[in-house]
């Protein structure tokens, strides 16, 4: 029976309630299906099949089986196909946006500004396809001749987690397709229907069956990820979630030495120095910290103020974010942030430890019973200080811990002393400092003077404990990527002349 939800929106047909195989919408094998609610209110939004190890290898097979096909078709022609997608992800923004919103929560702005976000990976590696350019190598021989082509890596396993459960998607299936990858997509068990409806537009796009496949499952997840890692098929795990279950998919990846990229948790730095635009500061610091009610890898987790501009940066910060608006996006247009998907009881934590040793609350503090388990105030906290579990752990939601700092030595030390890199966050005036600090931080990305790090165009990934690989950018591609040299000898160079 179809979810009653499909009935809010405009083209109902892109809530899919199955797995998408091989071209075809399809229910587990064991016709196991499991809830997917709406944390805002616990509605169910639909149900999804619980897959098995069997239909995933039905998924894998069909991936597979088109893998040679996929692969022949000129780049120029791929791109065609992925520019479309994301011109059908733009048509159908407001739809997509509710999906996304009912699984995942997320404010109206946040919802369709990830369908844009992930319309962006599509144009963009979309261009890229039909650039993916060889190279050519004087041997040391003058009968000798060397080339280098690279080839698609094969069929890909990629595993998308909730908070951004389309575009984290797109960004992996589009340079796969662009490569000339086929992919089997496992989507999060708490968001399957916004990877359903990229799979409904990839075939309006013209996507080929068995190219783009998507596996949903809840309970089953464990499972499911092992035995893409263990698959001899399989030649790449892309996944992006949490450090513990990376390095799990790592180990277990071993025994096939797959190619892998892994973009895992965080801890992010957001550096502000006594030099600093003081507004060009708070707008940041809203972006990088309250974006998505906190729940982003690359969220501001630890806000170092410089002495000097401390007292002003807290109470503008108050004042900017005491304008915010926590609620339910379906069913107000005005909310500016939604419930957290999940996570809200070590967001009470936090705030409990960090008041224990010290912290004080400059603003909210406190879950919001009233508007439903899953909401929680968006939180200041002054004198926050290192021994605290808001500095030594990603909280993952809406707290922003303020730290006083002295040097930039002093800061520099502080920002590095986690055994993540992600992102950082450096707000200066000064180029000397931009370029000195930006260079000293231990981190795989680095955002001067702005809040926003992620853009198609620009590769995205971590240093140390927050994985390997790059995703977005020329570099993205090649991650989906091998490269094969081509040696040919016994060629006359005696030349003559003309």
């Amino acid at each position: 029976m179809a979810s009653s939800f499909a009935s809010i929106l405009k083209d109902s047909s892109l809530f899919v309630e199955r797995s998408y195989v091989n071209g075809q919408w399809v229910s587990s094998n064991s016709n196991a299906t499991f809830k997917v609610t709406n944390p805002a209110n616990e509605a169910q939004v639909g149900v999804a099949p619980e897959s098995t190890i069997d239909d995933l290898n039905l998924a894998i097979q069909a991936a597979s089986e088109a893998f040679p096909t996929w692969r022949s078709v000129p780049g120029r022609q791929r791109g065609r196909i992925l520019r479309r997608i994301g011109e059908l992800l733009v048509e159908n923004k407001e739809d997509i946006g509710k999906i996304i919103t009912a699984e995942n929560g997320k404010a109206k702005g946040d919802a369709e500004g990830e369908v844009m976000f992930a319309a962006s990976f599509f144009e963009w590696f979309g261009e890229e396809a039909p650039r993916i350019y060889g190279d050519i190598i004087p041997h040391s021989s003058p009968a000798g001749r060397t080339r280098v082509i690279k080839e698609p890596v094969g069929v890909c396993g990629l595993i998308v987690p909730w908070n951004f459960p389309l575009a984290m998607g797109a960004r992996k299936v589009a340079a796969a397709l662009a490569a000339g990858c086929t992919v089997v997509m496992k989507s999060d068990g708490l968001t399957p229907f916004a990877s359903n409806a990229m799979a409904v537009v990839a075939e309006r796009a013209g996507v080929p069956k068995g190219v783009f496949n998507v596996v949903t499952a809840l309970n089953n997840t464990p499972q499911l990820g092992l035995a893409m890692c263990e698959s001899d098929i399989i030649k790449k795990i892309s996944f992006t979630g949490s450090t513990r279950v990376g390095k799990l998919l790592m180990k277990q990846s071993s025994s096939t030495l797959k190619k892998l990229s892994l973009e895992l948790g965080g801890n992010a730095p957001f550096i502000v120095f006594n030099d600093a635009d003081i507004e060009t500061a708070i707008t940041s610091a809203l972006i990088s910290k309250f974006k998505v009610t906190g729940q982003t890898c690359v969220c501001a987790n630890r806000i170092f103020v410089q002495e000097g501009i401390y007292d002003r940066f807290a109470q503008r910060l108050v004042e900017e974010v005491s304008k915010f608006k926590v609620g339910n996006g379906l069913e107000d247009p005005s909310v500016t942030h939604g419930p957290l998907t999940n996570g809200v009881a070590k967001v009470e934590e936090h705030i409990k430890d960090a008041v224990s040793k010290g912290a004080k609350v400059l603003l909210g503090g406190n879950r919001l019973p009233a508007l439903g388990k899953n909401y929680h105030e968006l939180t200041i906290l002054g004198n926050a200080n290192d021994s605290m579990l808001v500095s030594k752990e990603e909280t993952f939601g809406p707290v922003a811990a303020l730290m006083k700092f002295k040097t930039e030595d002093e800061v520099v030390q502080r920002a590095n002393n986690c055994e993540v890199g992600l992102a950082s966050y450096l707000i200066t005036g000064d180029l000397g400092t931009s370029h000195r600090v930006s260079e000293r931080l231990e981190f795989g990305m680095v955002a001067i003077n702005t809040g926003v790090i992620s853009d198609a165009p620009a590769p995205f990934g971590g240093v140390k404990h927050s994985g390997m690989g790059r995703e977005g950018s020329k570099y993205g591609v090649d991650d989906y990527m091998t490269i094969k040299m081509i040696t040919t000898g016994g060629i006359n160079t005696i030349y003559t002349r003309l």
